[in-house]
């Protein structure tokens, strides 16, 4: 292990860490005590955490809801481990569901609602368009609506800066829920959308795929020499995520503060020198280009975007262009049409008039141009 006042570990000493960070603050989560609180993704490495950081906080009754029985199991294991007396629901379902939603609504009437359900892999989803949308875009429009119809005070979209002129399915699909909650958001129910960089040691992404690599004596794959990512901690994410609960503006985007991005190769020659044993035996990294949805840098903020001043103190408050709610109900039923019957060319030709800065990668193309219903 290389020596701690060396100043490259000390840039990169939150990149070392094992096992991620599992607790986290309760700073901005007071807001919740007494409340009912309603958890989306509630299994995932975000949504986890989030949930036993709201636990900790006091709220009413904690609902957990995941698609993924493994996660919701998880979750609802550690909870009843660590806050055993707090009253909480594990519900195994999807935001897709309308009728689960407006049952959970009804019977749990939470105050708050944070979003944090997501399909994330974007090579993965450039291969599954169908899926990415159903999932990411129309279960955020299915939830923010059964929020209006159930009174619920408040929404947080947990976002991506992978929605920002989106290369990738996943993100484009990121921007459309974006776009949901910016159009939807009033005075009944409070949305906002807070936007954030890659999380360290989330589940399957570059930090473990290394680690994993390096344990097997390489090579340490890395798709292009200059690319680069904004990247947080686990306790950054979470904190973010409940400074947006706590914010009163409403149909922004909210993006936290993610300093300098790094370049993946960097991390990757960096790690490698951190697990040296002394053999000798250099392990190598492969550059193995630029996969189908990816970009060589992510955008934070869309040219069309405006700061308008901060909230809660670490998040920069973002004013987005959004369309009228009548545009976005008839744009979402053009999406869910397209989706029920496999319509990609008209599926990405409808997310294209809704996120004209989007630009379909080859993949995508060719699925379009393969008579428009492949993709899942």
């Amino acid at each position: 292990m290389l020596k701690m006042f060396n100043p490259e570990t000390l840039r990169y000493n939150r990149f070392l860490s094992q096992a991620g960070e599992r607790n986290v603050g309760l700073r901005f989560a007071s807001a919740v005590a007494g409340q009912p609180v309603l958890v989306t993704g509630a299994g995932g490495y975000i949504g986890s955490a989030l949930a036993m950081a709201l636990a900790a906080a006091g709220p009413a009754r904690l609902v957990l809801l995941d698609s993924s029985e493994h996660n919701l199991f998880g979750i609802q294991q550690r909870l009843e481990a660590a806050q055993g007396h707090l009253p909480h629901e594990a519900i195994l379902g999807s935001v897709t569901d309308a009728d689960l939603l407006s049952r959970l609504f009804s019977r749990f009437r939470p105050n708050i609602v944070y979003h944090a359900a997501a399909l994330k892999h974007v090579p993965l989803l450039e291969l599954n368009p169908l899926a990415a949308v159903r999932n990411n875009a129309l279960g955020t429009y299915t939830l923010a609506r059964a929020a209006l119809q159930q009174d619920v005070r408040a929404l947080v979209l947990v976002s991506t800066d992978k929605a920002a002129k989106p290369h990738s399915i996943m993100g484009a699909s990121k921007r459309l829920a974006e776009l949901t909650v910016a159009a939807l958001s009033g005075p009944q129910c409070r949305m906002n959308a807070v936007r954030l960089g890659n999380v360290i040691g989330s589940t399957d992404s570059v930090v473990p795929i290394f680690r994993e690599q390096i344990a097997r004596r390489g090579p340490v794959t890395v798709t292009h020499p200059e690319v680069s990512r904004y990247f947080m901690s686990l306790g950054e994410a979470v904190e973010a995520i409940l400074a947006a609960g706590a914010a009163e503006c409403a149909g922004r985007i909210l993006l936290p503060a993610l300093g300098e991005p790094e370049r993946i190769a960097d991390l990757a020659r960096f790690l490698i020198r951190a697990a040296a044993d002394g053999s000798g035996n250099e392990i190598p990294i492969r550059f193995i280009g630029l996969r189908p949805g990816e970009k060589i840098k992510e955008d934070l903020i869309f040219q069309t975007e405006v700061r308008d001043g901060s909230a809660m103190g670490p998040l920069d408050v973002i004013l987005t262009p959004s369309p009228a709610p009548a545009e976005l109900h008839g744009r979402m039923e053009q999406l869910a049409c397209h989706v029920a019957t496999g319509d990609v060319a008209e599926l990405i030709g409808t997310i294209s008039a809704m996120v004209p800065e989007y630009k379909p990668s080859s993949l995508i193309l060719a699925a379009m141009g393969a008579g428009g219903s492949s993709g899942r």
